[in-house]
């Protein structure tokens, strides 16, 4: 009997095993996840801070048999290593598991920055259910809250805070809050947007250290320390891959792999977070860190998986991913797809109402969007997504969208009815 096994019982992890056990009602399949909770997904820790959900509606799967029903094992343990001459798996508990094809899907672990008195008791990551209920009890209204990271996760995180009545102060090293999405005049009206919902916002500032106290004292590089009930450490995240040094497995920032997901070593894949894929938009291999390139990168490897186990060539094929952000900061909309940052030789066209709001810069090479960002723009979201996604050539539109970039709905439909891209618009303007 085939046995597939799988690491990281997160929302790639569960996909994959759902998907593999639908393609085999037979195959052998064992999911390992390293936390003592049932599955679940990251991104909704934000709303059960929020209140908006309990830590049930966290979950992946509400049944509580879900797994034993599809005749999935569920081993909650840690990966010590991944030893690919014997096909293995070395868990921290000292157990051995033997595998025909493997899934990494481990995700990410956040980032630890070097700051003296970073582990000190009152700071906390905003990464596990644990992590959740040590904030939960700590911001309370009122609460001095001090977070460090203002990018796209430290956004979310604050979302929840400001909901829950701290006071709340950001501190970003970046000059402008979510440096990775957008630039500077995007970034800036984030930050001045968060300062009128009565957030604090130090840019271009570091933590140089977090002394132990009641409260804890927080020193900066701008010369002020400030004291807080509760420091979050939203740095960023990196690929949770160290236990494969020296496994043969190819990783740059995370596992290289090929179109089909499988890495340098036949029968080993990976999905999610933890993966590094194709951009179709700037041909780059990239770790893109979102739900739904996670979910799709699971189902392709898991058909990929249950093919290579039968001999059979590979069944699906990843068409690329890309940079996808929708951000909700406060109620303010901020989004960044593609290459929001241009290409060289690259055209770019930029318009800012900072009175109202809204900004949109779009990033041509020659008459194809390659990027864009936005914020404040809700209209035109997913044609941005489309534009950019699809690579679709515009035509005489790119002159068109230099000179306005607010006609973007309608140089999609002409450009996209005009290379077939928009099946049934034409049918529907005929009715």
């Amino acid at each position: 009997m085939t046995h597939h096994v799988i690491l990281g019982a997160g929302p790639a992890g569960v996909i994959a095993a759902e998907t593999i056990r639908k393609l085999s009602a037979r195959d052998s399949i064992t999911l390992i996840g390293d936390e003592p909770e049932p599955s679940y997904s990251r991104m909704a820790i934000p709303y059960l801070l929020m209140g908006n959900i309990d830590e049930t509606g966290t979950y992946l799967r509400k049944s509580p048999t879900h797994f034993e029903d599809l005749g999935i094992k569920l081993v909650q343990d840690r990966v010590r290593s991944v030893q690919t001459d014997s096909k293995s798996i070395v868990l921290k508990s000292g157990a051995t598991i033997g595998f025909d094809t493997l899934l990494i899907a481990t995700g990410s672990h956040p980032v630890r920055p070097p700051i003296p008195g970073i582990d000190l008791a009152g700071v906390h990551p905003c990464w596990t259910l644990a992590d959740a209920r040590a904030i939960a009890a700590l911001a309370q209204p009122g609460a001095r809250v001090l977070q460090l990271g203002a990018g796209f996760i430290g956004c979310i995180i604050m979302e929840a805070l400001a909901a829950r009545g701290v006071k709340l102060s950001v501190v970003e090293m970046g000059d402008r809050m979510v440096p990775r999405m957008m630039g500077p005049t995007a970034g800036g009206m984030i930050r001045d947007w968060c300062e009128t919902k009565g957030v604090e916002v130090f840019t271009s500032t570091k933590v140089e250290s977090i002394e132990a106290g009641t409260p804890l004292n927080v020193k900066l590089s701008n010369g002020k320390t400030m004291q807080a009930d509760l420091v979050i450490s939203a740095a960023g995240v990196r690929p949770a891959i160290g236990y494969l040094e020296n496994s043969g497995i190819t990783c740059l920032l995370g596992v290289l792999t090929d179109e089909h997901l499988q890495s340098n070593v036949p029968g080993i894949y990976a999905a999610g977070d933890c993966a590094e894929a194709l951009d179709k938009v700037s041909g780059k291999m990239i770790v893109s860190a979102i739900q739904p390139n996670a979910a799709e990168q699971a189902r392709i490897a898991a058909m990929n998986m249950v093919a290579f186990a039968r001999g059979q060539a590979p069944r699906a094929q990843l068409k690329g991913v890309t940079q996808i952000n929708v951000l909700d900061t406060l109620g303010l909309i901020s989004t960044s797809f593609g290459d929001w940052e241009g290409v060289p030789g690259g055209e770019h066209v930029e318009l800012t109402d900072k009175a109202q709001g809204r900004h949109l810069s779009l990033q041509f090479r020659d008459d194809v969007l390659v990027g864009c960002n936005s914020v404040g723009w809700t209209e035109h979201v997913g044609v941005m997504r489309g534009l950019v996604e699809g690579q679709i050539r515009l035509g005489d539109w790119a002159h068109t969208l230099k000179q306005d970039p607010t006609r973007l709905m309608e140089a999609y439909l002409a450009a996209a009815q005009g290379q077939g891209d928009w099946s049934g618009a034409t049918d529907a303007r005929r009715r």
